[in-house]
């Protein structure tokens, strides 16, 4: 497993959030951080004052890192070329990348724009999105869950920052009633019959979760809303939200369609998207 975080800075009181964020994580978790400035074209004339730029960006994130942990190792990278494709390229080696929720130049519009899509969507490894600094500590990770693959690697994804944190995850699990109007009153009895069963599906899916991690105190909730909903109300009082970038059910399409789309634009706590690496499963 790599054990260096990748930093998208840009000199953005949202990147900051971002390398406190990661400065904090790597503290926990043992890890290594790498800032990295990503400069995109700019007139040739202007070369000079872009190379200082991009040293200033990197001198502050790093001088920030170091304030808020300083047992971490920083290093820091100037990289040229297109945004997205630098990050998703760092992200080969690294073990996550982090990222502000706004940005300015090629991070501008980060959670309302292509960027952040872009990146938690095709990243090697976890992405996180910090919408900004946090000064309650709930000691809790929320994480979705339908069982999917990739929902497993997001699991273990949660479970190891709950260990590192101390803290206690919660699973939710979100099943949306089929549309039904204008005859739902008809179905409501085989709807409560249906959800029933998830619910019973779903409760067995995180017992062998308990069972192999007992020193994690896991939480289950089984709702019958859209997903997004639930991890909002869910996030409320939770440190870091977790979501598979593929699932089935509830959390299909999650980092690419509505719903990572809508847990981006209202979860106000920090959101991790993680996907599987090539050739690994969990």
């Amino acid at each position: 497993m790599a054990e260096q975080i990748v930093v998208g800075v840009d000199g953005s009181a949202a990147a900051t959030a971002a390398v406190e964020w990661a400065a904090a994580d790597g503290g926990r978790r043992g890890h290594s951080l790498r800032l990295v400035h990503v400069c995109e074209q700019w007139p040739p004339s202007l070369d000079e004052a872009q190379s200082q730029y991009s040293t200033e960006v990197l001198e502050a994130a790093s001088s920030r890192a170091r304030e808020v942990a300083p047992e971490v190792e920083v290093t820091t990278e100037s990289r040229s070329g297109h945004v997205v494709e630098q990050l998703i390229a760092g992200s080969a080696s690294a073990d996550s990348v982090v990222l502000g929720s706004r940005g300015r130049g090629g991070f501008a519009g980060m959670i309302l724009g292509s960027v952040s899509a872009a990146v938690a969507g095709h990243a090697a490894g976890p992405v996180v999105i910090v919408r900004g600094p946090s000064e309650i500590v709930h000691g809790r990770i929320v994480v979705g869950y339908d069982g999917s693959e990739c929902s497993q690697v997001a699991m273990r994804y949660a479970i190891e920052q709950a260990r590192a944190r101390l803290a206690h995850v919660h699973v939710v699990y979100a099943w949306q009633a089929p549309m039904s109007a204008p005859y739902a009153a008809a179905y409501s009895n085989v709807l409560e019959s249906v959800f029933a069963q998830q619910q019973r599906t779903a409760r067995e899916a995180v017992a062998p979760w308990r069972d192999e991690y007992p020193d994690v105190d896991l939480t289950d909730e089984q709702v019958c809303e859209h997903p997004v909903d639930a991890l909002m109300n869910a996030s409320v009082s939770a440190d870091l939200v977790v979501v598979g970038s593929r699932g089935l059910g509830g959390f299909a399409s999650a980092v690419l369609g509505s719903v990572s789309r809508g847990v981006l634009h209202h979860v106000t706590c920090p959101v991790a998207v993680v996907r599987p690496r090539a050739g690994r499963t969990s």
